[in-house]
């Protein structure tokens, strides 16, 4: 059975997030999950319907690293959940000043 890292929300790091978020299709994968509220699946927030499984993967791995999704698995899907309260309890206010100021 997989299991999945996730980080503490004491353990999130500024320079973390900043990073995972630097990429311009990991930024893309963050906003549609915010816009979709609740848990989706990674095809359902691929920011590209012809990218590459691994690297799509990799994409995600980085977001739940750096402590900005939680993944889970249901069958065999992984669901992803944006960590909107860890993140603004830990940054107030950084992740929608991010996705408002982004093209």
């Amino acid at each position: 059975m997989v299991q999945f890292v996730h980080p503490a929300k004491e353990d999130l790091t500024l320079a973390g997030v900043l990073a995972a978020l630097a990429d311009p299709m990991r930024l893309d994968i963050v906003r549609r999950l915010k816009d979709k509220g609740a848990c989706a699946s990674c095809t359902d927030t691929a920011p590209c319907p012809k990218m590459a499984k691994s690297t799509l993967s990799n994409h995600f791995r980085i977001l739940r690293e750096a402590g900005l999704i939680r993944t889970t698995k249901k069958g065999v899907e992984h669901q992803n959940t944006l960590r909107e309260e860890d993140i603004n309890a830990r940054f107030p206010g950084l992740l929608k000043l991010i996705l408002k100021l982004a093209p």
